[in-house]
């Protein structure tokens, strides 16, 4: 089929299903998620067959290890992926919520009310399970969408397309709810990003070069983060242990995901002794540092930063260290080179904390906790749509709520404005 008219169709037969979903019931749309739980389960063996294959070439092309493993699914990931769905159907509906209401001095009647966004176009690299968390968080919202994953999860994402389709014939919903698309023809995407008249959101998950790819291309709306570039500040007056436990968890546990620790930030006034702790026992993890002088002075492991070591999302086994002057000291780092996705603090002391939680501007503030944290399943908003750094609409952790807007209804009894 020609690219055209393939992603003109996508379009107009997700704008005709977002029509259907707006007035369906919630337990219409639940039944879709029950079903799709099921099918992810019952068709677990062909999923993961088609993963294999996915992650064997990629190995091939030589991606890096954390492309890799965003890419891969085991048995125990796979199901995390059917009991995310599951979970969202046990969720409150996002839809239809009286948001505000005032009745004037004539009667007339005036209410905010949550309704779908309409059509979101979701385009991912690496993650197959986003296909999923995609047309769960939608089919539960009333949205329509549209999943364009990258080629490297191409089989995966067919064989979780099945599931969709299974979910939807189960529930009478229509197919084109949620469509997969099947080819990774970039100019498909051109066509798309410029489709103001059926689609409403595009929301990219991905490396900072597609998010800003499809930036400077879209004419409709937006959600993004470009980097993940999470900081956690340990101040002198830090629980020593809690921190190591921390920071270990925040930079080890999966390096390659946007919530994971990109830059170690050390009070000056913190005994040296608990630096080099912190990071040695990074060391000992395979992390590579880069840092100042002062850090340096902590440990010989630490080779000199640039300034743009202070600018990078690793999202490896690497990690930038810098000694800063108190709470003040780390709060100007972040507000330099900060991302705004997620920073966290590590200190007893109430005025550090107060004066983090005041001075950051990050989407996400943490205290005495690792930035892993920073995920929509961590905040119970059921499976994740995305994270945004936006002020506007949607902010954190995507979840449900951030997948609808409002609409004023007016009621009246032959109300005329005078």
């Amino acid at each position: 089929m020609d690219i055209s008219t393939y992603a003109r169709e996508l379009g107009e037969n997700a704008k005709a299903a977002s029509r259907v979903l707006r007035a369906t019931s919630r337990k219409q749309r639940d039944n879709a998620l029950t079903a799709l739980a099921k099918a992810i389960r019952q068709d677990a063996k062909a999923i993961l067959t088609a993963n294999a294959k996915d992650v064997e070439e990629a190995r091939a092309q030589g991606l890096s290890a954390a492309m890799v493993d965003r890419l891969l699914l085991n048995p125990s990931r796979l199901e995390g992926v059917a009991a995310s769905v599951a979970d969202i159907v046990h969720l409150p509906d996002p839809l239809g919520r009286l948001l505000d209401k005032r009745t004037r001095k004539d009667g007339l009647k005036i209410s905010r009310i949550s309704v779908p966004i309409g059509v979101v176009l979701f385009i991912y690299e690496s993650r197959p399970n986003v296909t999923i968390d995609g047309a769960a968080l939608c089919l539960k919202s009333g949205n329509a969408v549209i999943l364009r994953g990258g080629k490297e999860s191409a089989r995966t994402n067919a064989a979780f397309a099945e599931c969709v389709r299974k979910a939807l014939r189960a529930a009478k919903l229509p197919e084109a709810s949620a469509q997969v698309v099947n080819t990774p023809e970039r100019s498909l995407l051109d066509i798309l990003l410029r489709d103001e008249a059926h689609l409403d959101l595009v929301i990219p998950r991905g490396g900072e070069s597609l998010i800003r790819a499809v930036v400077e291309k879209a004419r409709i709306p937006v959600v993004k983060h470009y980097k993940g570039l999470c900081h956690i500040y340990v101040d002198k007056s830090a629980d020593p242990k809690a921190a190591m436990a921390i920071v270990l968890n925040a930079k080890v546990q999966r390096p390659g995901v946007c919530n994971a620790m990109e830059t170690l930030l050390l009070d000056s006034h913190l005994k040296p002794k608990v630096g080099a702790a912190l990071i040695g026992a990074l060391v000992e993890k395979g992390v590579e540092f880069f840092g100042d002088a002062d850090s340096q002075r902590l440990s010989s492991a630490v080779k000199p930063a640039t300034e743009e070591s202070y600018t990078t999302e690793y999202l490896d086994l690497k990690c930038s260290v810098k000694v800063v002057d108190g709470v003040e000291g780390a709060m100007a780092h972040i507000a330099h080179y900060g991302t705004g996705h997620t920073d966290s603090v590590l200190a007893k002391s109430p005025a550090v904390q107060k004066a983090f939680k005041a001075g950051v501007e990050s989407a996400s503030v943490i205290v005495n906790a690792s930035t892993r944290f920073a995920d929509g399943g961590e905040y119970g908003l059921g499976a994740e749509v995305g994270i945004s750094t936006d002020k506007l609409h949607a902010r954190g952790p995507m979840g449900l709520e951030s997948l609808t807007t409002y609409q004023w209804v007016v009621e009246g009894k032959g109300h005329v404005r005078k």
